[in-house]
Parts: C-alpha cells; structure tokens; sequence
C-alpha cells in the first residue's frame, strides 16, 4: 500500500500487537495477531493521509528506512 516504515511489537500491557508508522505522527493500530496489527495500520495510514489531505495539512513523503529504528 505505501512506503511508510511500520514498526510492530508485542505489547504485554494491552496483550495485542502494536503498529507504528513513525513518519506519521501519531499513526499506529494493534491486533490480536502481527498480521491483524499490519492490516488495521494499513486502514489507519489511509484515513490518516485522507483526513491531513482534507484539512490541508502537509504529508511526509515516506522516506522508506529510518536511521534511528
């Protein structure tokens, strides 16, 4: 779907997975499984780039790797 980086872990205090998408601020989903997290993240990315769309905001261009992740 984009090029954002996606960091996914578990989480032991909500007992699911959690993804990030760094670049945008904010951006993150879970899931019961680490392929459930990637696709809610997924859905959350879009309305996430549609809703700054709407509002004028600026959206990073994805720049693939992170130096620091």
């Amino acid at each position: 779907m984009s090029k954002y980086e996606i960091i996914v872990y578990w989480s032991e205090a909500d007992n699911a997975y959690i993804a990030e998408v760094p670049e945008l601020a904010g951006c993150m989903a879970d899931g019961q499984t680490y392929g459930d997290a990637i696709k809610n993240v997924e859905v959350t990315m879009a309305e996430w780039i549609e809703t700054a769309s709407s509002l004028g905001r600026a959206v990073p261009m994805a720049r693939g790797k992170l130096l620091y992740a």
